[in-house]
């Protein structure tokens, strides 16, 4: 079973920007456009916001990734937000993704939001699959296609 422990961006710099960079690379094939200082202030902006649960991943106390959720406006109503889904390689494709995406559900429930939404690179394949497979569907691109916003409704 997985443990999630809340973010602390000065005790946990050097890993929220290796699995954040690696996230990058993932998805855009490389870490150019990652800004590791820009990146560790947003992350202090928002840990202090009551609609913010930005966590690290944990099993058998070995940090294996990281879940960036919010509550955010959009087309005038409020839904959750996953800022992102982060696992290391060798954890990925063994189902864990699933526990990741039921703690991000528990999080909007509990903030009362039924819908949710995320971005996804159109490269990221691996990505694209197991969002269909958790039932998320395309809404449409943005940032001139570079990314794809999808959207998913909070089970129960």
């Amino acid at each position: 079973m997985l443990k999630f422990r809340t973010i602390n961006v000065d005790r946990d710099r050097e890993l929220v920007l290796t699995f954040r960079r690696d996230s990058f690379v993932v998805s855009f094939g490389n870490g150019n456009d990652f800004h590791e200082e820009e990146y560790l202030e947003w992350l202090k902006e928002k840990q202090n916001e009551n609609s913010t649960n930005f966590v690290l991943v944990l099993e058998e106390e070995a940090y294996i990734g990281q879940l960036e959720l919010s509550i955010r406006q959009y087309d005038e109503k409020y839904i959750g937000y996953v800022h992102l889904y982060y696992l290391i390689p060798d954890k990925r494709g063994k189902g864990l993704g699933s526990e990741l995406n039921t703690y991000a559900e528990n999080f909007f429930k509990r903030h009362g939001v039924s819908e949710y939404h995320l971005r996804v690179s159109p490269t990221n394949t691996s990505a694209l699959s197991f969002y269909r497979k958790l039932g998320l569907t395309v809404i449409g691109k943005e940032l001139d296609g570079k990314v794809i916003r999808m959207r998913g409704q909070v089970s129960g």
